[in-house]
C-alpha cells in the first residue's frame, strides 16, 4: 500500500526544519547505506553527531504521534529515528531495496515493514527529485508539497531522480508495524477509514461499537511483536 499523508508538519514547524537544517555540516549519504545501496546513492545526509539532529528528530516524531492517518496505516510498533538528507547539482538514488533489518543508533534492531519519505521543500523550490516507487503493477512518481509525507512498502524497489536545480531537503525513516502481514494490516486500514466515516455520518451507534471491536480483535489477533 502507498499512501500520501498530508499535512504532517504544519508551517512553523516546517520552517524551524530549514533553519536547523541551513546551519547545519553535512555528510556523505553512504553513511548509512547497506552494500549494494551504497553503490547507488549520490546525496548529503545529516550525522548522528550533527547538533541539529536531536531537534530535528523530536520535531517529526512529536508530529507523527499526534497524525492519526498516519498511525492508522503504519499501526507503528517501532520508528526508526528519523534521518534527514539533501540533493543538489544533479545527485540522485538509483534503484535500490532497503534493508530488511537496521540497527537502532540506541541498540538493537528494527524490521523495516515500511518506508516514509517526509519531504521538506515546496515542489517549484528545485526541478527532479521525483521518488519513483514500483509496485510490481505500476510506476509511481512522488513529489509532494512540503510537510507532506508517503508512506510505503519498504520491500519495493524505489529511487530518487537526479535534482537539476534548487535542493531537494527530506526526512525519512523506516517504521516495524505491529501487524507484519501486509495485507492484514491494509484490511485494518480499510476498516478504520470506513469506520471513521460511519461515525462521522452516524454518530455513535451500537452496531458501530461492535464492528470497532471487530477491528479491535483482529488488531489482537494480528498484531503484537513478531
Amino acid at each position: 500500500m502507498l499512501l500520501h499523508v498530508p499535512a504532517v508538519l504544519d508551517a512553523t514547524e516546517l520552517s524551524r526544519c530549514r533553519d536547523l537544517l541551513a546551519a547545519a555540516d553535512w555528510a556523505d549519504g553512504r553513511i548509512t547505506a547497506g552494500t549494494q545501496s551504497a553503490r547507488e546513492k549520490r546525496n548529503l545526509q545529516l550525522p548522528e553527531s550533527a547538533p541539529q539532529l536531536s531537534e530535528l528528530r523530536t520535531i517529526v516524531e512529536s508530529a507523527l504521534a499526534r497524525h492519526g492517518l498516519f498511525f492508522s496505516a503504519a499501526l507503528p510498533a517501532r520508528i526508526y529515528p528519523p534521518l534527514f538528507n539533501r540533493y543538489e547539482g544533479g545527485m540522485d538514488f538509483g534503484d535500490h531495496i532497503d534493508n530488511a533489518m537496521r540497527q537502532l543508533p540506541q541498540g538493537g534492531w528494527l524490521r523495516t515493514d515500511l518506508s516514509a519519505t517526509l519531504f521538506l521543500c515546496e515542489p517549484d523550490d528545485y526541478d527532479g527529485g521525483e521518488l519513483r516507487i514500483d509496485d510490481r503493477f505500476a510506476e509511481h512518481w512522488v513529489k509532494l508539497p512540503a510537510g507532506d509525507l508517503v508512506l510505503y512498502p519498504a520491500t519495493t524497489v524505489h529511487r530518487v531522480e537526479p535534482v537539476t536545480r534548487g535542493v531537494r531537503l527530506a526526512s525519512f525513516f523506516w517504521i516495524q508495524s505491529l501487524v507484519r502481514d501486509v495485507g492484514e494490516r491494509a484490511l485494518l486500514f480499510d476498516m478504520d477509514l470506513a469506520l471513521s466515516r460511519l461515525r462521522g455520518e452516524l454518530g455513535e451507534r451500537q452496531e458501530l461499537v461492535e464492528l470497532t471491536g471487530v477491528y479491535h480483535n483482529l488488531l489482537r489477533r494480528w498484531g503484537g511483536p513478531h
